[in-house]
């Protein structure tokens, strides 16, 4: 099939009743010994512990087609963002738009920020957020699995949508004290006894799955999961950690379907009460979600699909800025030459957002109708009240999401967060209060 012959697809299926075609696209993008990893917030690559891959699936739906890609990357940036939207679409033939590309946040992974590595090399800090060379590299090659990808798709006559329950993985990073603000940071690694004896706190407990079919033969997984991917990290090792062993699981358990998993509203939740960063948690962790996915995989119903089944919406916003945020004061931290580097590069980085939305930079949010389905496509790390929120406005039919998006406005806390502290909302979020009615109102818009 020539580019011309595959350009059509998307008006084909248009036609009522049309099959649904998909095609499937992975690419190796496992940066070199010696890089970055975390953005400049962890150590450089030391060894390969497992590699890490880009992977998603072109849908050929009514009007163009719908490209939708998951990284092992700790996060892509504000115009890195962009232009990842813009290779993949140009790569399936469609629009920017059309495209959504999130990040399963694992620290012992790259991320890319182009604009603010560009702020950090006039400092001296060259190459230190990111390997250019190997970014440019990566997305090339996840560009071009997409051509091929698209010149052979494949047929689906079913979709099937379930859930399964994940026991002893997520737990809230936030424990309020009496007076309401936050009293234990519950990060990934919670090494404090008291800490991970806390209730589990405000989690989805729930993997949600879609399964693609062409009639009793699988095709595709896609799976959503809320919270940080992290056992242990930060030892130098690059890893796709406890979520990429999972999604391993599964597709050693069912060889032959092709395997997507995407990272929910995991902002403020983490595997801490469970995990005392042991080594070999990262092994159990991986069990116990791969087991949620395998109850979510067996309880999936299936019903019939067509093209005109599936929709696409999109939506732009402008998110309010954090107060601290200024053009000065992150000017003057990057150009301190006797702060760390790693309170630099965060200047660079929050520069890099403080003047995309200066200059009118909005975050991108979409929703994928597939069937009696709905996944919202969101920014940043979000909050998992969030997920749960959208859940509620669709309470008789499922709703999943995937975050970490655009992953320049960093940590989305509700409002209320704002007034309790803690590192994600006291500290680092790049956004304010007034976030939560922005995101709150775009949901509803998108899952109308």
């Amino acid at each position: 099939m020539n580019r011309r012959d595959f350009l059509s697809l998307p008006l084909l299926a248009a036609a009522p009743g049309h099959p649904l075609l998909i095609a499937t696209f992975q690419a190796d993008v496992t940066p070199p010994i010696g890089s970055p990893l975390g953005l400049g917030t962890v150590d450089r690559a030391a060894t390969l512990d497992d590699p890490l891959s880009a992977r998603g699936i072109v849908l050929f739906a009514p009007r163009a087609p719908i490209v939708l890609c998951a990284v092992d990357w700790i996060g892509i940036s504000n115009e890195g963002h962009d232009e990842w939207r813009n290779a993949l679409a140009k790569a399936a033939g469609s629009t920017a738009d059309r495209v959504s590309v999130h990040t399963l946040h694992q620290h012992d992974a790259p991320g890319y920020d182009p604009v603010a590595e560009k702020i950090a090399t006039a400092q001296g800090l060259t190459g230190e957020l990111f390997d250019p060379k190997f970014a440019a590299e990566a997305l090339r090659r996840t560009a071009a699995a997409v051509s091929k990808a698209v010149a052979k798709p494949l047929t689906v006559t079913h979709l099937g949508i379930g859930r399964g329950k994940v026991e002893r993985v997520a737990s809230n990073r936030r424990v309020l004290g009496p007076d309401g603000a936050v009293k234990y940071g519950r990060m990934s690694t919670t090494r404090s006894a008291e800490a991970r004896a806390q209730p589990e706190g405000t989690v989805d407990p729930y993997v949600r799955l879609l399964s693609l079919w062409n009639a009793e033969r699988p095709l595709v997984s896609l799976s959503y999961y809320a919270t940080h991917p992290q056992s242990y990290y930060g030892k130098g090792g690059i890893s796709a950690d406890f979520v990429g062993a999972a999604r391993g699981l599964r597709e050693s358990a069912l060889p032959g379907v092709f395997h997507v998993h995407f990272n929910g509203a995991g902002g403020n939740v983490a595997a801490g009460k469970y995990n005392d960063g042991a080594h070999e948690n990262r092994a159990i962790l991986a069990a116990r979600l791969a087991a949620g996915m395998r109850a979510a995989w067996d309880a999936a119903a299936k019903t019939p699909i067509a093209a005109d089944g599936v929709e696409w919406r999109s939506k732009s916003v402008s998110l309010p800025l954090g107060e601290r945020f200024d053009d000065a004061s992150l000017r003057a931290t990057l150009n301190d030459a006797a702060l760390p580097a790693r309170e630099r590069l965060r200047a660079a980085r929050d520069l890099s957002w403080t003047r995309r939305h200066a200059a009118g930079g909005q975050v991108h949010l979409n929703c994928l109708r597939i069937g009696d389905a709905r996944v919202l496509h969101m920014a940043g790390e979000l909050f998992v009240e969030y997920q749960l929120a959208a859940q509620r406005m669709r309470p008789v039919k499922p709703v999943a999401m995937a975050a970490y998006g655009d992953f320049g406005p960093g940590y989305i806390g509700t409002d209320i967060a704002y007034s309790q502290g803690g590192y994600e909302t006291g500290i680092v979020s790049r956004v304010k209060p007034g976030v939560e009615d922005v995101l709150m109102d775009a949901m509803r818009e998108l899952l109308r």
